[in-house]
């Protein structure tokens, strides 16, 4: 067999299924890259290039000339550590030739704003950083991260791109809707939100929701909440529902909803997502670059997935149109999507389309 440079990422995303089907079917990649960095995750649909795909196993074999690669991986048991797993991260990353950060996490174990916060804390600012959240279908039940030969859950891993030759872009953007009333965050801890105008989160949604309640957390994808940004320039931070608590009155959201800012609820417009895919395409900083190989990694949001049912891979397309013709693509639909705001700070998004275009200056 032909010898691989260890400068060579692989990035795998296959349909969430029972660990040990996937530990088979994913064994044969480690065992003929063993000198490369090989991850992925589990997923809520496939994307390669314009065509969206179930149950298969889609891959990218990333060579490098002049960018250094280190893998991190790290277990993570519950929410309340997942910053001090990000700041762990980043140390074991953090040189000072670092350039990128490509992160993906446990879909459902993670606290994914609390993180990108931890990741934040250590890394000086131009280190960018972007990856998801693992995905279960629509299920919410179980996410799979892939990493050195293994498929395990509860785990978070990162690869770091070193050196002055690697080029990174990003792009996220959204096209929901704004519903109903500007509301106060009244009570929350972390991504638990209780209270919104001291009224019960889970009242207020379910009123909303109607009939679409009963089938609580899946059809809260379709509702996601809006968080006003002071800087006016990062648009919202929207955030995904995970479960919620019929108890407690409360929903738990895939990312922090800080207590005393301003939310307001979100619905699909179909027209709208498109959009918003082809303004993350656009939103890619391609200064430098001359047409060459390209690989382009696109996280969607589940959530988008479900509202565009059958026209999902219109946003797929819009993508596709704007990004240049040597720029192949390859993604997964998320639990949550990780990239840089339009001020530069990192953080998690829900429900919207992030786009990670890496090259190598020529």
């Amino acid at each position: 067999m032909r010898w691989i440079p260890p400068q060579t990422l692989i990035v795998v995303f296959v349909t969430a299924r029972p660990e040990e089907e996937l530990c088979s079917e994913l064994a044969g990649i480690h065992v003929s890259f063993p000198n490369s960095v090989v991850v992925g995750c589990s997923s809520s649909g496939e994307i390669y290039g314009e065509v969206l795909s179930d149950d298969s196993i889609i891959a990218a074999v990333i060579h490098f000339a002049d960018t250094r690669l280190k893998l991190v991986h790290s277990e993570i048991t519950d929410a309340e550590h997942s910053f001090d797993v990000g700041t762990s991260v980043a140390e074991q990353l953090l040189a000072p030739d670092l350039a990128a950060v490509f992160t993906l996490t446990d879909g459902l174990k993670v606290n994914g704003s609390a993180y990108v916060e931890g990741l934040n804390h250590i890394l000086p600012d131009d280190v960018i950083i972007t990856g998801g959240l693992a995905g279960d279908c629509d299920r919410f039940e179980r996410t799979w991260l892939l990493y050195d030969g293994k498929c395990k859950t509860g785990r978070v891993v990162a690869v770091g791109l070193y050196g002055d030759a690697v080029r990174v872009a990003h792009g996220s953007r959204g096209g929901w809707d704004l519903l109903g009333p500007d509301r106060e965050v009244t009570y929350s801890v972390g991504n638990v939100l209780y209270t919104m105008d001291n009224q019960p989160a889970l009242e207020v949604y379910k009123k909303y929701l109607g009939e679409r309640a009963e089938d609580l957390p899946a059809t809260g994808l379709l509702f996601p909440l809006a968080i006003r940004n002071e800087n006016d320039d990062d648009h919202d931070t929207v955030r995904t529902i995970l479960a919620v608590d019929e108890q407690k009155q409360s929903i738990i959201f895939a990312g922090d909803i800080p207590e005393g800012s301003h939310v307001k609820l979100m619905r699909a417009n179909f027209d709208r997502l498109v959009d918003g895919a082809a303004e993350a395409a656009e939103q890619l900083d391609m200064t430098g670059y001359e047409n060459g190989p390209a690989i382009c990694l696109a996280i969607s949001c589940v959530g988008r997935r479900l509202v565009l049912g059958p026209r999902v891979e219109e946003e797929l397309e819009a993508v596709k149109e704007v990004l240049p013709a040597g720029a192949g693509v390859i993604g997964y639909y998320s639990y949550g999507e990780i990239s840089p705001l339009a001020s530069g700070r990192c953080d998690l998004h829900n429900q919207t389309m992030t786009l990670t275009l890496i090259w190598e200056k020529a």
